[in-house]
């Protein structure tokens, strides 16, 4: 579907004055003259609102652009890139089953595989995902959930979507992949046979850092049953205001990703040039290699690397990142802001925060690209680097 479709997509301008932007529908509470309105609106069939922790118009334009992006059947809104994660797990999986994830995920999702699923008799397989016979050598009878992230989080492994989807189908194993990387403009994972596509809205969806959310795509069947269950009784619900956002992100979504894809090489040849650095991992570098799978998967290059400094002192990776004027240092990305997340700054006394996950040497430092000008990041960059050597 074009992208230009998408900005009008499931937007009936007449229901609301005509109005260019779709309104907020911030009412909790939607109400009713009869009996037989109010009984059909509380049908799981019904398309209209009943109570927003269920379901809400402005939302449901959101859910229903990105499901389109995304090219599956349906798409269901959450609070939170973490709640998408959680809720879209959890309506996979019961206790005595077996997941197979990817070594290394997202901090948030790593931490929730490891503290909150094995006290609920659900067992948690990590294995590294460049090779796809570690996935089907993994399987178990009991294994009902193959977990992904392609690239991974920091160091960007890839995995061969296309073949794990195959073998996870054989076994009835259902797939799911944080795409939040790559964007529905750059990944479309449901191409490949993924069963369930989920997104942080909060990163490239929303990209002006003003917004908090997350998505599932999937199935008509696997999100109504998501609804129905997991949705509505954890009840991580995304506000009006934010789907209100995050419509707006999806307007200039292409564009963004656009302008990302051009600047973000740039600032990585520069830094491979730079001999105070002693790598950068990135999925479209020409030093990837996993080259294949990144021309097969990622559309155009995305705004996010890692890399390594020369120097091991503590003195010297701080300097660089503290020296940075154009770089803020922040836990997120996606935004319009250009960010650094310097690995050392969790090297804080053994924070309990951190204690179940694994810390990257001190001196990775993870980038993301926003949509500032290459020429001054790069300024910034040289600068930097310069006062260290």
């Amino acid at each position: 579907m074009s992208k230009n479709i998408i900005n009008q997509l499931a937007e009936e301008k007449d229901s609301y004055f005509n109005a260019a932007i779709p309104p907020i529908f911030s009412n909790s509470n939607f109400l009713f003259s009869n009996v037989e309105d109010m009984r059909n609106a509380m049908s799981s069939k019904s398309p209209s609102p009943f109570y927003t922790r269920g379901s809400n118009p402005t939302t449901s334009i959101f859910e229903k652009k990105i499901a389109a992006l995304e090219g599956t059947e349906k798409a269901i809104a959450l609070g939170s890139g973490m709640a998408a994660i959680s809720t879209a797990i959890l309506s996979q999986i019961k206790s005595g089953e077996h997941i197979i994830s990817v070594r290394r995920p997202y901090t948030g999702t790593d931490r929730f595989m490891k503290e909150i699923l094995p006290p609920l008799n659900i067992e948690v397989s990590f294995v590294d995902g460049t090779d796809t016979e570690n996935f089907k050598n993994m399987i178990k009878n009991n294994t009902k959930l193959i977990y992904l992230e392609s690239p991974n989080s920091w160091t960007y492994e890839m995995q061969d979507l296309e073949e794990i989807s195959k073998i996870a189908k054989k076994q009835n194993i259902i797939t799911i992949i944080d795409n939040s990387y790559s964007s529905p403009i750059n990944c479309n994972p449901s191409k490949w046979g993924i069963d369930i596509i989920i997104h942080s809205a909060t990163k490239y969806i929303g990209g002006h850092a003003n917004a908090m959310g997350g998505v599932i795509c999937s199935s008509s069947k696997i999100i109504d049953t998501i609804n129905n269950k997991e949705f509505k009784l954890i009840g991580s619900v995304l506000s009006p205001f934010n789907s209100w956002l995050f419509i707006n992100g999806l307007r200039t979504l292409p564009i963004r990703m656009k302008h990302i894809s051009e600047s973000t090489p740039k600032v990585v040849k520069f830094l491979e040039e730079n001999s105070e650095v002693k790598e950068v991992i990135y999925p479209s570098s020409k030093n990837f290699p996993q080259n294949k799978l990144v021309k097969k998967y990622i559309k155009k290059p995305c705004g996010q690397f890692t890399i390594v400094l020369k120097s091991e002192k503590k003195s010297k990776i701080e300097k660089f990142c503290n020296n940075l004027n154009n770089f803020f240092m922040g836990a997120s990305w996606g935004g319009h802001e250009s960010l650094i997340f310097p690995e050392i700054s969790r090297y804080n006394n053994n924070s309990e925060y951190y204690s179940k996950t694994d810390f990257l040497p001190h001196n990775f430092v993870r980038f993301y690209i926003g949509l500032e000008e290459t020429d001054l990041l790069i300024e910034d960059l040289d600068k930097s680097l310069k006062s260290i050597t």
